[in-house]
This record gives structure tokens, sequence and C-alpha cells, in this order.
């Protein structure tokens, strides 16, 4: 039981990937507080309401966070709004900073935050633009971060997901015709599951990976392989 007696914090832990990692950590003997916009959450909170985050948070003492939660619609860059922009950067990246900045008020030294990142934010991706330069950002925040907390052994770690078999993908591919496409695109020939992206996480926010920060782990099937 890597987890036993710890409080994890998982954003977006209601569905897909979020919740496949809320299992995993309940299974590894975790105490695990979901955070999500849906009904059935532990904590009910829309995390792109800032001051929310904060009256919320603060005083939960968490040993791990795992920022999962996010938003996109792809579409071609000059067909958005300045309103969806804003939307996109809210959940996907000022959403985790703030949350990330609320738990950090009582999290132990020692403890360790994961940030579900995204290939779109290492490489780019179509349809993604303003999704990828969030994700992007996270990235760097965390790796920012990582070096700031490291005098506490707190690690700051970030997995990027490629093509995952979620309702997330499945919202802006209703004939499958993408998913068919990634799927021939990808050497391992498969979209990740939630709980192999679950799982990376996991090990991040484990003692397993006590040693590592800063790093970002790519989970896509060889889609992606970058430096």
């Amino acid at each position: 039981m890597r987890f036993e007696g710890k409080t994890a914090v998982v954003t977006g832990g209601s569905a897909g990937i979020g919740e496949a990692t809320s299992r995993l950590l309940r299974a590894e003997g975790a105490d695990v507080v979901v955070v999500d916009i849906a009904d059935g959450a532990d904590l009910k909170l829309d995390i792109s309401d800032l001051d929310g985050v904060a009256n919320a948070l603060s005083e939960i003492s968490a040993d791990v966070l795992v920022n999962c939660a996010g938003w996109d619609q792809a579409q071609r860059f000059v067909d958005t709004t300045a309103d969806f922009w804003s939307r996109v950067v809210a959940i996907n990246l000022l959403g985790p900073i703030a949350v990330t900045h609320a738990v950090l008020a009582r999290m132990p030294d020692g403890g360790s935050i994961v940030n579900v990142a995204s290939d779109a934010g290492r490489v780019g991706s179509s349809g993604e633009v303003v999704y990828s330069a969030a994700k992007g950002g996270i990235i760097a925040f965390g790796k920012a971060l990582a070096r700031e907390l490291a005098k506490r052994r707190i690690r700051v770690n970030a997995v990027a997901p490629g093509p995952t078999d979620t309702s997330f993908l499945a919202s802006f591919d209703e004939t499958g015709k993408l998913a068919d496409a990634m799927i021939r695109q990808t050497p391992l020939r498969k979209l990740a599951t939630p709980d192999d992206v679950a799982k990376a996480i996991v090990f991040l926010a484990s003692d397993d990976a006590a040693h590592i920060t800063g790093q970002v782990l790519s989970v896509s099937g060889g889609l992606t392989m970058v430096d």
C-alpha cells in the first residue's frame, strides 16, 4: 500500500483519467478527495472559480495533488473567440495554478504534485491551438514550481497523455474517424486507456519516484517521441 495513511486530492476525478486515478489511489490505501464540477464529487467545485478554489481547498491537508481537470473543444483557431480562449485558459492553466496554490498552504514536506498536461502541450495539436498553449503552460509551471519546492522535498511532475479512449475524445469524434487515424499513426497501434495514464500518474505520485521531479512523462503509445 504505497499511499497508506495519505490524503490525495484529484481534480476532474469523476470521469476518465481522473476517475481511474482516484480508483487506483484508493486501491493503494489513499484517502481520496475527488474535486469535480460533476454531481457526486466529494467536493463539487468549478476550478475556474479562483476565489471558490481558494476558499474550498486551503483547509485540506493533502500529501498528493493530481491536477487532472481539463476542457477543450476542437476547432480551427481562426474560428475561435476571445470568450473561448478565456475558458480554455481558465480551466486548463489558471485553474490548476489556483488549486496548487491553495493546496500548498497545508501540504506537508515530502508531498507530491502531478499535473496532467498533454502531448498537445509538447508538440502542438491542430484544432487545439489554445489548449496546446495552456497545456504547454502547465508543463512550464510544473518545472518552475519543482525548483521552488525542492527544498521542501515536494516533487512536481507531469504526465502528458496522447490520444486516450475517454468521453473527452469521443465528444469531438462522433464518427470515430479521428481515433482510427490516431491509432494508425501510433506505433503501439492503440489508444491509451484511462488506466494506462492513471498508472503513470500514480507512479509519479508515489515514493517509487522519490528522486524524480520537474519531469514530463508521455503516455502516447509512441505517437510522440520527444527528448
